[in-house]
């Protein structure tokens, strides 16, 4: 049995005599027994603890293999009683290492009843949990005393934020069948919300009329994706999405008393690529119709110098959180979007962008692939954890380039299996005006004037029809039907709209 040494606090050292000289690791033999007595006793003792207790709950390894031989009997079909776990364990040559026959007898005399079945499990996993507290906060205060590892403090917490994570992850023996009632009056509310609305927004109103009409708004538990080319306009329509959700932000309180969203939502923005000031720059131009360059240089008249400062009081009382630490991992959004959400009530989670969030501390990972993969489970994790919607920006590789129709697919997401996997939306930006203003035609040598002349007319005619257009193509939707939806773009203010025929009348710079 292991056993922990306890250092005492300053304040206690006047009481040092009276501390015991160790502390024994948490565990219940007796317990362990009756359990597995139990089990061996009655088949349904196993149905009450088989969801959520592994072997390796147990302390005494002699119960793990006990455990094990009977859920192994279980799976097969077959009575696990001390005659067939018996005739399994001396099979596999380990009926000495449980003490022989005579262990299990003990066992069987020692059983409780099937009712008590699910409590004596619940209080090994329980007992497991504190076990491997302990293991965490010996290498917490292992790595702070400056052991083996060569790791920073912060890199130290975000290891040790990690290891809780997945010890709260894997533990919970909360969880199994619903009732379709229960499941039923889930679904009513979210019908009822969008009623509510006045619309088919159940979700976080992305503010596009079109869009929301599509996916029905950004539903909680969801990830999703938005992919791109460079200069596409990823960060733009992010941008605006967080900025009209948190614009139509409506709190009320709810049953328990805390604040809930009734419309829009808190967001959280992590730019791992943007600096904070960037991204409000963005927004401003956006609001006040100056272009953003002009803003960062200067060049911006007294006039609508002061349009600036009354727009930007007016943002300043937006819900809208900014964090551009580089290259975060994931554990480290999570922590501080949990912390987030207690302070603030967050509703959305923004990511610019995917692949520059890095992989976890510790982790081994044989290529970028499997590194991707760990970062796609652990954002749709998150949805799931904080119960909100989780937009995380996506590059595309540069296949689409080679291509003549240069609109994304699926395939074309960078090291995409598990992120076409994971996601619930997926959704790509496209716009014909980048790709048609970089390819004006050009005579060739054996071309007469009237055919080039010909060919440029049509370059012209369709750069015209492209003009401010861009498509958002929902590629992949869990709940609901994909296609494409067509969105005004300002270019110059970095500024979607809902495409509308004035819309696409130039526009003064």
């Amino acid at each position: 049995m292991n056993s922990q040494l306890t250092a005492p606090r300053a304040e206690d050292l006047a009481d040092l005599g009276s501390l015991p000289a160790f502390r024994r690791v948490p565990h219940n033999i007796e317990a362990e027994m009756a359990l597995l007595g139990a089990i061996l006793v009655n088949p349904r003792a196993f149905e009450r603890i088989a969801d959520f207790l592994r072997p390796e709950h147990f302390a005494l390894a002699e119960h793990r293999r006990v455990f094990e031989g009977c859920a192994r009997l279980v799976e097969r079909g077959q009575l696990a009683d001390p005659v067939t776990l018996k005739s399994a364990l001396d099979h596999a040559g380990a009926l000495d290492q449980v003490g022989g026959p005579s262990y299990l007898n003990r066992l069987v005399d020692c059983a409780v009843t099937v009712i008590n079945a699910g409590e004596y499990g619940r209080l090994i996993h329980d007992l497991y949990l504190r076990r491997e507290l302990i293991a965490i906060g010996e290498d917490v205060v292992n790595r702070a005393y400056g052991g083996e590892d060569d790791l920073d403090a912060e890199a130290q917490i975000e290891v040790a934020e990690q290891g809780l994570y997945d010890l709260a992850a894997r533990g919970g023996y909360d969880g199994g069948f619903e009732s379709f009632t229960a499941t039923l009056t889930k679904a009513l509310k979210i019908a009822e919300t969008a009623h509510k609305r006045q619309g088919q927004v159940s979700g976080v109103a992305t503010g596009f009329r079109d869009l929301d009409g599509k996916l029905g708004g950004l539903h909680p538990s969801d990830l999703i994706i938005l992919a791109g080319r460079p200069s596409m306009g990823k960060t733009a329509l992010a941008t605006n999405i967080a900025f009209n959700a948190a614009r139509r932000h409506l709190a009320a309180a709810g049953k328990d008393g805390k604040e809930q969203a009734v419309d829009g939502a808190v967001v959280g923005f992590f730019s791992l690529e943007m600096s904070a000031e960037q991204l409000a720059t963005r927004v401003l131009a956006e609001h006040t119709k100056i272009r953003s360059d002009s803003i960062r240089r200067g060049m911006v008249s007294d006039e609508r110098f002061t349009d600036l400062v009354v727009a930007s009081r007016d943002l300043q009382r937006l819900p809208i959180y900014i964090d551009d630490t580089p290259a975060m991992s994931i554990s480290a959004m999570r922590t501080r979007a949990r912390r987030m959400q207690r302070q603030q009530g967050l509703g959305l989670i923004v990511i610019d962008y995917l692949q520059l969030i890095a992989p976890s501390r510790g982790s081994r990972h044989e290529n970028r692939v499997q590194e991707l993969s760990e970062i796609t489970r652990g954002l749709k994790a998150m949805a799931k954890d904080l119960n909100v919607p989780v937009l995380a920006l996506s590059q595309l590789s540069r296949a689409v380039e080679q291509r003549e129709d240069k609109r994304p697919q699926l395939a074309d997401l960078r090291e995409s299996g598990t992120i076409e996997q994971d996601a619930d939306v997926v959704m790509f930006i496209f716009r014909e005006q980048y790709y048609l203003e970089r390819a004006e035609p050009v005579q060739k040598a054996d071309e007469s004037q009237q055919k080039f002349n010909e060919r440029y007319a049509a370059w012209t005619e369709r750069g015209h029809e492209a003009a401010n257009k861009a498509e958002v193509m929902i590629a992949k939707q869990r709940h609901g039907p994909i296609g494409n939806v067509k969105l005004f773009f300002e270019g110059e203010f970095t500024r979607f709209g809902d495409l509308e025929t004035r819309n696409l009348t130039p526009t003064d710079s």
